[in-house]
C-alpha cells in the first residue's frame, strides 16, 4: 500500500489539479469569470455553482393544474362523437347528454342495441358501457382516467418549462408536487408578474368563421344555434361576436410564431406545418370576403376579413399589440397550449438581501467548522494532521468543482451538506491514523505500520461511508427540493472524502516517507 505506481500518481495529481481549476471560478469573482469566458477557450473552466432561490433571491410559485378539466373535455367530446357516429350509422336515439360523468342516450328502437354497441366499441374500446334495454351509459374506465390525468400533468410540466425557458430565466427549478401541483422556483426573478401572466394562460389557439348573420343582442339573450357560440373580444371591452363552434384550423399545427412589425405596428407572424397549412389554405380559399376569428382561450384577439386565399401555410395576427404583448403571444404559441387551466396557489418572493445573509451565514459556519476540524486534527495527529488538512483542502475544491461541472443548484440545505461533509471528511483519515498508531504500539517499523494502516483500515472506511451514502441516496430519491440539495452535496462530499483520504493523503505520506526516510512517525 505504501508503493504507488507512476500512473496512479499521475492520475491523483491530475484530478487534484483539475479540481482546483474547476473550483477556482467560484472564488475569483464575477468580473474575473466574465473575463475568462471572453478570452479563454470554451474548454477552459469558467463555470460557477448555481445559487438556489434561498441564496440568490427570486420567486417561488406553487401551481395547481385542473386535471379534471381534461376528463370533462374528453366526456364532452365523447357526446359530440357519439352524436356523429350514431347519425352516420342511422341509429335513432333520444336524450343524448352528459350526466354524473357519464354519457347517456336512449335508442328509439331497442332492436338496434347490438349495432349501437359495436359503434360505441369502434369509437373507444376502453369505455365502460352499461346497457339496459335501449338505455346506454358510457363512461371512461378508472385506468383511462388515471392515465389521462398523468399525461396532462407531464404535458403541463413540459409546457411550463418551455414557457419559462423562452423568457431567458436561468436555472429554473420545475418539479411535480403531488398529483396535480407544480412547484416553480425562479432564482434571480424579482418581479414574477410577467411569468404569472404567461403561466396563467392556457393558450389554446383556434381559427373559426364568424357567423355574420347572427344578431348579437339575440345571442346575448341566449338565442343561439347549436353550432355557434358567443365569445368576447380580447381587444374591446364589452364587444362580442358569434362564431362557429367548428374549428377550421387548430393551433396544434403551428410550428413557429415570432413577433414582428407590419406597417409600423407590432404583429405576430405564424407558420403551420404541412397539415395545418393545407387546412388554413382551404379555409381561406373557400371563405374569401368573410370574417375569420382568431380565438385564444375563448377570447377573440382578432377577426380580420379574408381578402384572398392564404396558401403558403403562414400568416399574421394583427391586433392592438404592444411590443411586449406581441412577444408574449408569440412565446405562448411557440411553447404550445396547456392541456388544462393552471391556478397559482402560492407565491413568495425572496429578496437578494436575505439570500446574501444566508450565504454569509453559511460561509461563516463553514469556516468555523473547518477551523475547528483543522485545529483538532493537527493537535491530535501532528504532522499527519497537516497532511490530512492538505487533503481536506483538495476535498473541498473537488466538491465545488463537481458542483460546477454538473451545474448543480446550491441551496441553504446544500451548504449544510457541505458543512457536514467538511466535519466528517477526516473520518477516513482518523481510521487510517488510529490503525497506524495501533501497529506502531505492536512494534512495527514506520513503513510496515503505514502499509498495514492503509490496507487494514480500507474495509472500515468503505463500510462507514457506504451507510451514509445509502442514506443520502434515499434522501435524494424520496426527498424534494431542499432535501435533494442536501443529499447531492452530502453524496459528493462522501465520494471526494474517500478519494482524498485513501488516495491524496496516502500520496502525500508516500512522498514524505521517500524524502525523509524517518526512523519514527510523529503521529
Amino acid at each position: 500500500m505504501v508503493y504507488l505506481e507512476r500512473w496512479k500518481v499521475i492520475l491523483i495529481a491530475t484530478i487534484c489539479v483539475l479540481g482546483v481549476l474547476y473550483a477556482a471560478p467560484n472564488v475569483i469573482g464575477a468580473k474575473a469569470v466574465s473575463w475568462l469566458q471572453r478570452t479563454m477557450p470554451a474548454a477552459f473552466p469558467s463555470q460557477t455553482v448555481n445559487l438556489g432561490l434561498d441564496l440568490r433571491g427570486g420567486s417561488h410559485l406553487l401551481l395547481e393544474v385542473a386535471v379534471d378539466t381534461v376528463i370533462d373535455e374528453r366526456m364532452q367530446g365523447l357526446v359530440d362523437q357519439t352524436r356523429t357516429e350514431l347519425r352516420g350509422a342511422r341509429i335513432g336515439y333520444t336524450d343524448l347528454g352528459l350526466s354524473s360523468g357519464s354519457v347517456h342516450f336512449n335508442l328509439t328502437d331497442p332492436a338496434q342495441a347490438d349495432k349501437a354497441k359495436q359503434v360505441v366499441h369502434d369509437m373507444d374500446n376502453e369505455l365502460d358501457v352499461s346497457v339496459t334495454g335501449g338505455d346506454f351509459s358510457l363512461k371512461m374506465s378508472e385506468a383511462n382516467i388515471v392515465e389521462r390525468k398523468r399525461a396532462a400533468m407531464d404535458q403541463s410540466i413540459e409546457i411550463v418549462r418551455r414557457r419559462i425557458d423562452e423568457t431567458g430565466t436561468r436555472e429554473p427549478s420545475i418539479q411535480r408536487e403531488g398529483d396535480d401541483r407544480i412547484l416553480v422556483q425562479l432564482p434571480g426573478v424579482d418581479d414574477p408578474e410577467r411569468i404569472k401572466n404567461l403561466l396563467g394562460q392556457t393558450a389554446k389557439l383556434t381559427f373559426r368563421l364568424v357567423d355574420e348573420t347572427a344578431s348579437i343582442p339575440e345571442a346575448q339573450a341566449g338565442h343561439l344555434s347549436a353550432a355557434t357560440e358567443l365569445l368576447p373580444s380580447a381587444e374591446t371591452q364589452g364587444q362580442f361576436l358569434v362564431v362557429q363552434k367548428r374549428v377550421m384550423v387548430s393551433g396544434d399545427t403551428l410550428v413557429d410564431a415570432q413577433p414582428s412589425f407590419q406597417n409600423g405596428e407590432p404583429v405576430v407572424s405564424f407558420k403551420f406545418d404541412s397539415v395545418g397549412g393545407r387546412r388554413f389554405g382551404e379555409a381561406t380559399r373557400t371563405n374569401v370576403g368573410h370574417l375569420f376569428a382568431i380565438v385564444l382561450d375563448n377570447k377573440i384577439i382578432s377577426a380580420p376579413v379574408i381578402r384572398e386565399p392564404i396558401l403558403g401555410g403562414a400568416g399574421v395576427i394583427e391586433g392592438h399589440f404592444t411590443t411586449q404583448s406581441a412577444q408574449d403571444l408569440a412565446l405562448l404559441l411557440r411553447a404550445g397550449a396547456l392541456p388544462a387551466p393552471i391556478k397559482i396557489l402560492e407565491e413568495r418572493t425572496v429578496g437578494p438581501g436575505l439570500g446574501a445573509d444566508s450565504i454569509k451565514a453559511g460561509a461563516t459556519a463553514s469556516l468555523i467548522g473547518l477551523a475547528l476540524v483543522v485545529v483538532f486534527f493537527i493537535f491530535a495527529y501532528g504532522l499527519f494532521g497537516i497532511f490530512g488538512t492538505i487533503a481536506l483542502m483538495f476535498n473541498i475544491a473537488l466538491v465545488f468543482a463537481i458542483l460546477s461541472i454538473l451545474q448543480a443548484t446550491l441551496t441553504l440545505p446544500g451548504i449544510a451538506g457541505i458543512v457536514l461533509a467538511i466535519a466528517t471528511a477526516l473520518d477516513a483519515n482518523v481510521l487510517v491514523f488510529e490503525r497506524i498508531r495501533e501497529e506502531l504500539r505492536l512494534g512495527r517499523s514506520p513503513i510496515s505500520a503505514i502499509d498495514a494502516g492503509y490496507s487494514r483500515a480500507l474495509s472500515a472506511i468503505i463500510d462507514a461511508n457506504m451507510t451514509t451514502l445509502i442514506a443520502a441516496i434515499l434522501l435524494y430519491i424520496f426527498g424534494s427540493g431542499p432535501v435533494k440539495g442536501f443529499a447531492v452535496t452530502l453524496t459528493i462530499g462522501i465520494i471526494t472524502s474517500i478519494f482524498s483520504a485513501v488516495m491524496v493523503t496516502r500520496l502525500i505520506v508516500v512522498w514524505w516517507l521517500r524524502a525523509t526516510k524517518p526512523k519514527t512517525i510523529p503521529i
